[in-house]
């Protein structure tokens, strides 16, 4: 189980190592376990599953008199299943601003954050098999409106972010392979692809952008593998697979993440129907005598088939599909063939649990110390994607005021905006003097309660190809966590003071004096008289 650190104190700590001078604000947003149906849609059967979202808002002041301004973000999600004792760490989104102070501290606060969950001894959740995935894609701006505008931003190219990326997954790797020296049976095993480009290809490409740092990496003593992570046998899968029947199902292997080219992918291969199109069933011959011996011993097979014949076979063409094609299809996308390089990266932990631990019996549903509830968290991200901007630097301070206040004032009690209508006050009823004034009577309204605000989004869809999609219908037992002062200061907010030495001015190259260049002119030869 994890320690007494949570996630907040380990962040913190990772930063008072930076450079320079300059205080830090930190604000970590932790959701309570939720139960997930959408990790692997395709599964039969599907396994259980539940999910946890986290942000993670880094704000920055040169002096102490100076205003806060948000610098980095981070964006995540976590989804454990219990029947293979795995858990997912999905990074969806990583963002900067451009206007804090160098050097940045995206890298210190996305490696410790990664460290946190990926050592077994401050892991929050217990699972014997972490799987960190990530999709990087070049883009201008992800978490913060408007931040690609402010011309001091500059992000990563296509090639150079996957080559930052690669590098940051071979430094935890390595600090946690370490730690996990002391206790038998830890693995760890990197996987990386880049679509359309060949092993050699992308060792080139990457090997190149980080030579042309200033700081070139170290070499990492971990492997990597170039393809995907679903051929070992090594590290359990989070997906259970059973090929008992010789049924094959890509569902069980590819996870569908939000906003993942994967998972849109898979989507298309499940509802992919044969060209064809619907069949008129095949013509019954007619009956014969010599039909009935065969029918009666034909019922003895039938019954040991029925479990077979009764369980539904994957949608589309997931049964056609392997893995190998799937990610050699996925060369040919559109997002992965726009001109711009991308990369998944998979990072597999597994260690095998000592006999002297012993396993929690609290439901995977209860919330810790410290979590918030999913609404929250969705409305403080509705406040900064659609809230505010990051154009200016004016700007980036007013929308770091608006959404680190909404974060407290959320944690103090606040139930909805200021302006929010009254419902309760709009229902008028009319009293017993005006009945009789009436010429008809007229049934009152209901009162109904005040109800907080909520970001509009679109229902689930009900019917898929025809057939009902059944929901989970188990209830949570346990009521959402109800966000306090108190939780905010002991596990929200956080903030520090960095008095480091700078890092050393880069020496000015003295100006050189250009080489004198001598012309050569072309002698004419002289004509004879």
């Amino acid at each position: 189980m994890a320690t007494s650190s949570n996630l907040r104190d380990t962040l913190l700590a990772s930063l008072s190592t930076l450079p320079g001078t300059r205080d830090l604000h930190l604000h970590v947003l932790v959701t309570s376990p939720r139960k997930h149906s959408g990790l692997f849609p395709f599964a039969q059967p599907r396994p259980r599953c539940y999910l946890q979202d986290v942000v993670v808002l880094l704000s920055e002041q040169p002096t102490p008199d100076a205003p806060r301004i948000f610098v980095c973000a981070i964006e995540a999600c976590i989804y454990t299943i219990p029947a293979s004792s795995c858990a997912v760490l999905y990074i969806s989104k990583v963002d900067t601003t451009g206007q804090g102070l160098a050097p940045s501290p995206t890298a210190s606060l996305v490696r410790a954050f990664l460290e946190f969950y990926a050592d077994p001894k401050t892991r929050p959740f217990v699972a014997d098999h972490l799987w960190i995935h990530l999709f990087a894609r070049a883009q201008n701006q992800y978490l913060f409106p408007n931040s690609s505008e402010f011309e001091g931003k500059r992000p990563l190219s296509d090639v150079k972010l996957c080559a930052w990326w690669k590098r940051l997954y071979s430094e935890v790797a390595e600090k946690i392979q370490s730690r996990l020296k002391e206790e038998a049976g830890g693995k760890i095993r990197l996987y990386y692809l880049l679509p359309g480009s060949t092993e050699t290809e992308a060792t080139y490409s990457l090997k190149f952008a980080s030579s042309s740092n200033t700081t070139p990496p170290h070499p990492s003593s971990l492997p990597w593998s170039y393809g995907h992570p679903y051929s070992q046998s090594e590290i359990q899968l989070p997906c259970s697979v059973d090929n008992s029947e010789g049924c094959h199902n890509l569902g069980q292997f590819i996870p569908s993440f939000d906003d993942d080219p994967k998972s849109r992918f898979l989507d298309e291969i499940a509802y992919t129907t044969d060209a064809d199109g619907i069949k008129s069933p095949v013509r019954k011959r007619p009956r014969k005598e010599s039909d009935a011996i065969g029918e009666v011993e034909g019922l003895v097979e039938g019954k040991e088939r029925q479990h077979t014949s009764d369980k539904p076979k994957p949608p589309g063409e997931l049964t056609k599909v392997s893995p190998e094609e799937f990610w050699e299809r996925m060369s040919f996308r559109q997002e992965c063939i726009a001109g711009i390089l991308t990369g998944f990266f998979i990072m597999a932990i597994s260690c095998t649990p000592s006999k002297d631990v012993t396993r929690s019996e609290a439901s995977p549903l209860a919330p810790q110390v410290g979590q918030v509830s999913a609404q929250m968290v969705k409305r403080v991200m509705t406040s900064l994607l659609t809230g505010v901007e990051f154009s200016t630097v004016e700007r980036a301070i007013r929308g770091t005021g608006i959404v680190e206040d909404s974060i407290k004032g959320l944690c103090d009690g606040l139930q909805s905006p200021p302006d929010a209508p009254n419902l309760a006050a709009s229902t008028v009823i009319p009293s017993s003097s005006q009945l009789q004034k009436s010429d008809r009577l007229t049934t009152p309204e209901p009162e109904s309660k005040p109800q907080s605000l909520a970001p509009p989004q679109t229902p689930p869809p009900r019917l898929k190809n025809g057939k009902r999609v059944v929901p989970d219908v188990s209830p949570n037992p346990f009521p959402e966590p109800v966000a306090s002062l108190e939780t905010y200061n002991s596990h929200i907010y956080g903030s520090i003071h960095i008095e480091n030495a700078s890092l050393p001015s880069k020496p000015v190259a003295a100006e050189t004096v250009a080489p004198k260049v001598t012309i050569l002119a072309v002698r004419k030869k002289k004509k004879r008289a």
